[in-house]
């Protein structure tokens, strides 16, 4: 089944429109559903051409901590030579809509929708939009947090439809998860990984644990539960959850559920301000 990818276009909602719409927010986690993601709350970047973006996670204390993420909306002819101005910041890109022409450390790609892309804190790189249509993609950053005697990690370009998934054991394969990354390489403090549901798929537990999560939803919709709510998500919602904040979900069809998730990794517990 090829995959498919909602990114969101803009716009603005007609003024015959209601109010009411799915946006939570909350001290365990919040969802942005995809209504929310218009004209009126788009964001620019310093040496970013012909670009928008919407912010929909930022660090702040007590939530998305360790981690930013934007979906970025680049027009034909439009990029950057100079995308990250910050040293210490890696970054992951997954491509939904366009195609984007990258260049890591001297050698270039052509990723299409479905293209991933993992950058090295302190990495050379740029991007464009060489095509006559939009681009859109996720960029994901996270300041790498560097361990003596391990080496800083590679870049990656690959595409997810090169990755087999991983089925989750005693599923029959209603629950898998595409890694784009090896879960047992240290050098690693953050995964972006695809998780796909089957319908009637489920996780049958109320999940707690210590890594915090940003969770996009690429396709098909779920009911979440979110420190025993339980919310409605379709394709374009995205979620935060807090560090150990319970969390379940039940896929009902009639296609696909799948998002692009976010956690950090690999990594002791600070006991001190940074």
């Amino acid at each position: 089944m090829s995959p498919k990818y909602f990114a969101p276009h803009g716009g603005h909602p007609g003024q015959e429109q209601l109010l009411t719409d799915r946006a939570i927010f909350t001290q365990a986690y919040a969802v942005i559903p995809k209504g929310t993601m218009r004209d009126i709350v788009t964001s620019f970047l310093p040496f970013w051409e012909d670009t928008r973006l919407w912010v929909i996670a930022r660090p702040m204390s007590g939530f998305a901590e360790t981690f930013s993420q934007y979906i970025m909306e680049v027009a034909p002819g439009g990029g950057s030579d100079k995308p990250e101005l910050d040293p210490q910041a890696q970054g992951v890109l997954f491509v939904v809509e366009g195609t984007a022409s990258l260049t890591v450390s001297g050698k270039s790609y052509d990723m299409s929708e479905g293209g991933y892309a993992y950058i090295p804190a302190g990495a050379d790189w740029r991007l464009n939009n060489k095509s006559e249509d939009m681009l859109r993609f996720h960029w994901i950053r996270k300041a790498y947090e560097a361990v003596p005697g391990l080496p800083a990690p590679d870049p990656i370009v690959t595409n997810e439809q090169d990755i087999a998934p991983t089925e989750m054991p005693g599923t029959d394969g209603k629950w898998a998860t595409t890694r784009f990354v090896d879960p047992a390489d240290l050098r690693h403090d953050m995964h972006v990984t695809i998780v796909t549901f089957e319908p009637g798929g489920v996780i049958p537990f109320l999940e707690t644990h210590v890594m915090e999560h940003g969770l996009y939803v690429l396709e098909g919709k779920a009911v979440y539960n979110l420190n025993n709510d339980w919310v409605e998500v379709e394709a374009g919602d995205y979620m935060w959850l807090r560090a150990f904040c319970p969390q379940a979900c039940y896929a009902g069809g009639p296609g696909r559920f799948r998002y692009l998730l976010y956690k950090d990794v690999n990594r002791h517990m600070k006991l001190s301000p940074a």
